[in-house]
């Protein structure tokens, strides 16, 4: 049988070996070394977490100081351009009509609107002192009539009583004397019959021209004074409407677009989407030196009297414009003391850009120097803007 004999604890004790201490240190500096990298790593992730916080952070507050804009890109145009201009109507001919005889209306045949022709009668003046004279100054032809009859028969007979020496010379030459006085006296009269018929027949005033009544300024019973003395009032106002002249006031850069038998459009409000055509029949030839502009007149035929006179019209004219020319809206443009700048955007800044022009378009003008049909400009840009500012682009028109 065998028996197991379990050692004493003093030889136990004995027998364990001890740690030494080389293996201390190496567990201690792994200890150290596994706390350093745990507290390294946790630093740097601290660090890092603040340093993107702090990264969006800035890129947030640029992001919301940035202004939003709208862009716009200048359009590239070539060939003839259009030049639209302000302008008014006026009627071919338009005069006043004053009566050339005086007296008191008795009648008028036509009011304001009405066509009428040429001769005819508008209204009538009675004139009975005028009637009066014409009656006196045919008797006094008719009295010089006779008497040129009887210095005639005079006449005759001291020429045929002359070959018989039965009269002097002297007497034949007075007789011949008082045959010419009465003829003078004659035609003299016949004059004064003449003019006074005239004068009568201008008791029936009448229309010098086709054309229509604008006004009437007159009324039956009125006195009429032909403007002896005094000035005669205006009876009736005409206006010739079957063709208007339109004038318009072409800016210098744009007088190329005035050359005459050119052709022009019109527009009228009152008929939107109805283009009329007119004819460049003349321009003033000189550049009015306080509005830099050239005045030109347009015919239109108005046969249909479609278009009134003095009325408003935009008027049209093509004028020859670059091979390659940009052009921008009039509401990008800057107008700041060192002269004209428009906001491009570049790199989501805005940078005002100088810009020099060349016509004016109204809506639009045509850009000669500054830009390239791949800029965008910001539209409407304040006033306080400055380059450099930050933008934001919220929308592209072509």
């Amino acid at each position: 049988m065998i028996v197991e004999q379990t050692p004493h604890p003093a030889e136990q004790e004995i027998m364990t070996p001890s740690p030494s201490p080389r293996g201390t240190r190496i567990v201690l500096a792994v200890v150290l070394l596994a706390g350093a990298a745990a507290l390294a790593f946790f630093i740097y992730k601290g660090i890092g977490t603040r340093v993107a916080a702090e990264t969006k952070l800035v890129q947030d507050t640029k992001s919301s100081n940035a202004m939003d804009v709208a862009v716009v890109h200048p359009k590239m145009v070539g060939g003839a351009q259009e030049v639209i201009l302000p302008g008014n109507t006026q009627p071919f001919v338009d005069a006043p009509i004053y009566a050339r005889t005086s007296g008191y209306l008795s009648k008028w045949n036509y009011d304001i609107g009405a066509h009428v022709r040429k001769g005819d009668v508008l209204a009538e003046i009675d004139s009975p002192e005028v009637d009066a004279q014409l009656l006196q100054a045919k008797a006094n032809l008719a009295t010089a009539n006779a008497n040129l009859q009887f210095a005639q028969i005079e006449a005759n007979r001291w020429q045929g009583l002359i070959k018989t020496n039965a009269v002097s010379h002297d007497e034949l030459d007075q007789k011949l004397g008082t045959l010419n006085a009465d003829k003078a006296i004659v035609a003299a009269d016949q004059a004064s019959v003449k003019n006074l018929e005239e004068v009568v027949s201008f008791e029936k005033v009448t229309a010098p021209f086709d054309g229509v009544i604008t006004a009437r300024r007159t009324d039956v019973g009125a006195l009429i004074n032909s403007g002896v003395g005094s000035a005669a009032p205006e009876l009736f106002h005409m206006a010739a409407i079957n063709r208007l002249r339109v004038f318009v006031n072409v800016p210098e850069q744009d007088s190329g677009a005035a050359r005459s038998g050119a052709t022009a459009s019109l527009e009228l409000t009152e008929y939107p989407g109805k283009t009329f055509t007119g004819t460049i029949a003349r321009n003033s030839n000189s550049i009015d030196p306080a509005s830099h502009t050239l005045l030109v007149e347009i015919d239109v035929d108005n046969a249909a009297g479609q278009i009134l006179p003095g009325a408003y019209v935009t008027v049209h004219l093509k004028a020859p414009g670059a091979a390659r020319a940009l052009t921008v809206p009039a509401n990008t443009l800057l107008f700041r003391t060192e002269g004209l700048r428009v906001a491009v955007v570049r790199d989501n800044r805005a940078e005002l850009t100088p810009v020099h022009v060349g016509r004016d378009f109204g809506d639009s003008l045509e850009v000669t120097d500054g830009l390239s049909a791949s800029d965008s400009l910001i539209v409407n840009p304040t006033d306080s803007l400055v380059s450099g500012a930050p933008v934001h682009v919220t929308s592209r028109s072509k």
